[in-house]
This record gives structure tokens, sequence and C-alpha cells, in this order.
């Protein structure tokens, strides 16, 4: 623990902003080693405010799976709001972990979660304030080496100029040997070398990043690969070393049974987005819907039974005391054994007056039954994606849905004490026509009504749009994304159309939408961009 630092904080930074007990640690379940007693030292670091990374499953599955391992010690660090940068900055104070007040740049790994393009700006933030140097080809041996995962490494090139290494697919056999296969060649370099400063140390890492990228093929690291442009067009990515591989694998488990769940969850003192305990049924998803990347880079399709879930959820409640447990998949009625699963979790969970949630339904003629299988006594809302309100379109995108089981579905859910609907859908897909903005409103209306039919007044339906950004690795990659001037139209035309009053329609921001396109296929020229918009203020807040 680094007292010095603590004091300092605690004292002087903290008084001063707000929600001051993100900053603090010491949480429930919190693992705290003493770095004398471990070969090696992560930080997980989730570029997002501490609410939303502390409600991410990730982050628990890798925290869990890497303190198991008596030879590393795992901590964690988040986003820090304006409020607290500033503080941090007038006192010339570094960034640190909340287990052991750790400044960033004394760990031997750094290992950021990239799960959406427009939390770039905030790694920026967090390696600055933690005094690493942001760009890689600017560190040494002896500066941490920054890992990237999650689904933004599918087109890593926006930020291949502040990440060391890369890593796709699946975290859990990854992660591990990449902490193992650093702290071997490094020691292997510092052995023979001494660790040095200057143009030598870079050397130094360089060579070391070089056995990373040649040993363990999910690794793609940025460095020894250069882009060509021809008349300012991106055309190849070439290899500068012939020993790296031409292509990148993707880490895959095949045995997801056999990856323990995180069954001692850190428990937040302040409240996050999601205060519940979160139990991971299936990995992947058995459809191929067109504009959906997850189903792409989460292959194959992979189970836990439903004794490992049950026993997995007890186990956490024993040591969470949280009152709601969320089954969690990318389809989680598609879960082969779900039925079984949600009529054993409340069997055994009920007793307990404990809630058990379901969201990722799939909207298929199982829906039909399944308000009458995960009904509680709470007031519910059901949460369902529709993407597109129309036959034709979802031809197009292989959304294989029908409305009337998505009605019908509805008006079961009503009758076993769902008072809400929440609908996902999409605008400015590919061929989209006025007619398929009307079938959104059509079909938020029409649930609505049916509430009324089965329960003597209109259901509160939600009707949340996004705008479509085509992502790499999916068919529509190819297809370009509409214009700002095509979103606003589309919104207004949603909001004009709107007659039920307890129908409502929530449209995401356009802009934020762009930048997403932008940095979702941009190449390495839109770093220049983060940095630019980063060193002009940009944060997690603005």
């Amino acid at each position: 623990m680094n007292t010095a630092l603590r004091h300092e904080i605690t004292q002087f930074v903290l008084p001063q902003v707000q929600g001051p007990a993100q900053y603090m640690g010491g949480e429930i379940n919190a693992v705290r080693k003493d770095p004398a007693t471990v070969r090696g030292r992560l930080c997980l670091a989730f570029p997002d405010t501490y609410k939303i990374g502390m409600s991410h499953h990730g982050l628990q599955v890798l925290y869990s799976l890497m303190n198991r391992r008596a030879d590393w010690a795992c901590e964690r660090v988040f986003t820090p709001w304006v409020d607290m940068e500033q503080g941090l900055r007038q006192r010339n104070l570094p960034l640190y972990s909340l287990e052991t007040y750790t400044p960033l740049h004394e760990f031997d790994v750094v290992g950021f979660s990239l799960q959406y393009e427009i939390s770039y700006v905030n790694v920026l933030t967090m390696l600055d304030l933690g005094r690493i140097p942001l760009h890689n080809s600017e560190r040494t041996l002896k500066d941490p080496l920054i890992i990237g995962g999650g689904p933004c490494t599918q087109n890593p090139e926006p930020m291949a100029e502040f990440i060391d290494v890369f890593v796709t697919g699946d975290g859990e056999p990854s992660l591990p040997l990449i902490c193992d296969k650093w702290m071997e060649v490094r020691e292997e370099l510092a052995t023979r070398e001494g660790l040095a400063d200057g143009e030598q140390g870079q050397r130094q890492r360089q060579e070391a990043l070089a056995k990373i990228a040649i040993t363990l093929p999910f690794c793609y690291v940025p460095c020894f690969y250069e882009p060509e442009y021809r008349e300012g067009r991106y055309v190849a990515l070439n290899r500068t070393r012939s020993d790296v591989p031409e292509t990148i694998e993707p880490s895959v488990i095949s045995d997801l049974e056999g990856i323990p769940l995180p069954t001692q969850p850190v428990v937040p003192y302040t409240e996050c987005v999601h205060d519940r305990i979160a139990i991971e049924i299936m990995r992947g998803c058995p459809w191929q819907c067109r504009f959906c990347q997850s189903t792409v880079i989460k292959r194959p399709l992979r189970i836990r039974s439903v004794e490992t879930i049950v026993q997995g959820a007890m186990e956490s409640y024993r040591n969470t005391g949280f009152n709601e447990i969320s089954i969690l998949s990318l389809s989680s009625s598609d879960y082969p054994h779900f039925a079984e699963l949600v009529t054993e979790l409340k069997r055994v969970f009920r007793p307990l007056g404990v809630n058990v949630s379901v969201p990722s339904l799939r909207v298929n003629e199982q829906l039909r039954s399944i308000a009458e299988l995960i009904g509680n006594d709470r007031r519910s809302s059901l949460t369902l994606a529709p993407e597109v309100a129309r036959d034709d379109m979802r031809e197009q995108i292989r959304k294989k849905i029908k409305n009337e089981d998505l009605f019908e579905g509805c008006r079961q859910a009503f009758r076993h004490n769902f008072e809400s609907v929440k609908l996902y859908f999409m605008c400015g897909l590919p061929g989209e026509r006025r007619v398929d903005l009307d079938g959104i409103i059509e079909m938020a209306e029409t649930i609505a009504k049916i509430g009324k039919e089965e329960r003597g007044r209109n259901a509160r339906v939600t009707a949340s749009v996004s705008n479509f950004v085509p992502k790499a690795h999916t068919p529509y990659q190819w297809n370009g994304m509409q214009t700002r001037d095509y979103f606003k139209g589309a919104h207004e035309y949603l909001w004009g159309k709107r007659r039920v009053r307890s129908v409502n329609v929530k449209c995401h921001d356009i802009e934020t939408s762009l930048l997403e396109g932008i940095f979702s296929r941009g190449d390495r020229r839109a770093g220049k961009a983060i940095e630019l918009a980063w060193r002009r203020g940009a944060r997690c807040a603005s």
C-alpha cells in the first residue's frame, strides 16, 4: 500500500470531488496482495467511470482469473471524472490503483478494456495521469506493457500509436500467457543487459514486443506493421518484420464450462449501473444477423451446464448479498436448457427473495411462453430487440423474427405482471425506407394497445432507436454510413409520428454515432484526431 499517496488523496483531493467512494477502494471482495510476494503486477484499466466499469462482467472475470494465481496481483483503475482529474493535476499526483494506491507506471502490465470507440480519449487521460508515455514508440522496458482487448480490437488502427499489444478473442486464455511472456522476456533482457533508458531502452522494448508477436498468434503488435497509402487512401497494412504473423488469430476458449465463474465479485460501495450478480451462461450466438459484430467475433457457440450456473449463482449470492441475478449471453433464450435453467434458478432463489432477470430475449415462437416462465412478483419490464419492424427488411439483415410472436409474447407478459416493454431498433440501415420508420412507431403503439386490452390502460413502451454503424468483420462493413442530415430527419420524423402518449421514442445522439463510425473503420491516421481532441479537452464528461 502506498500510504503516502493514499494520505494525499484522501485528505486533500477526495473532499473536493463528487462521489469520493468510487476512488477509495477497499470494497468487499477486493483483493490486495503484497507486491513482494508476487512475480508480476497487472492493473485492469476500464476507460470509463467507476459506475460503468464496475458493471462490466468481463472486468470481474479477468480480475478473478488473475488473482487466483499466487504469482500475480491484479488491481483496478477507472477513468476519473473531470473534477478528480483536476484534483490530481493540481496536486501533481498520479492516477493510481484502487487496491494499493499504486501509480499506474509502477505496474508491469496495464490492460485496457476497449468496449466502445468513444472511450478512446479516456485511455489517453489514464495513460497521461498514470505517468506512462502516450506513444508506444517513446516507452522503454521500464514502462508497463499496455494491452488492449475487447470488441474494439476488431479495428485496432486508430489506437495503434498508444497501445503496445492488441488481443483478439477470449481474454481468459490469452491474458495470462501475455503477462507471463512479458515478464519472461523482460527479465531475460534485464539480466543480460540491464534496463536502459532512451534509445537503448526503446530498442530493448522492441525486442521484447517482437517475442510476444512471434510466439502468441492472437497478439497484434502494431509497431511491426506499417500502413500503405495511395493518393491519400489506405490500401494495405505491411509487415516491417518477416517473422511476425501476416494475419492474427483470435484466442478461443473451447470449453467454457472449464472456465471458473467469478463467484467473489467485487461489491461496489457506491451505486453502479448494474447492482446485481451477473452469470454468463453461454458465449456466442447461433444466429448470423448481418449487422451484428458480436455474432461474428464470439464464435463458436459454447455453453455452461445448468448445475454449474446455479451453483455459481449461489456462491456469488453468499459472497455478495445482492438481491438480483442476471443471466448473460448474446441471446439468453437460445440457451439450449433455458426453461430448465430459469425454473431451477427461481426454485432456488425465490425463497431467498432474490429476483432472476433475463435480458437478451430472442423474438421467436418461444417468446409466447417465456413470460410465464420468467414472470415474478415485482414490477417488471420486458426488453426485446426486433431491430427493424418490417418483414422484408428483416430478411435483408437476416433477423428471423415474426411480429405475431412478438405481439403474443408481449400479451403474455402483460398477463404475468409485466408493466412495460423496451424495444431496440436501428435506423439508417442500407436500403431503409420511410415505411420502415413508420413500422417502428406502429409496432410500439400496437404493443401499448395490447397492454390496454390486458391491463385496462396503455402499456408504457420505449422505442430506443440507435443510428446504424457498419462494423468491421460484418457483411455491412462494405456499406457506407448514413449522413448527419439523414439521421436528423429520421429522428424528427419518428418523434412527429408518435400518437400514443405512453409510447416514448429515444434516439441516440447523432454526433456520438458519427464518431463511432469513424473510429470503428478508420485507419491509423484517426489516432491523430483522437489525440488532438484529447489535448483540446475531450473527456468522458464532454
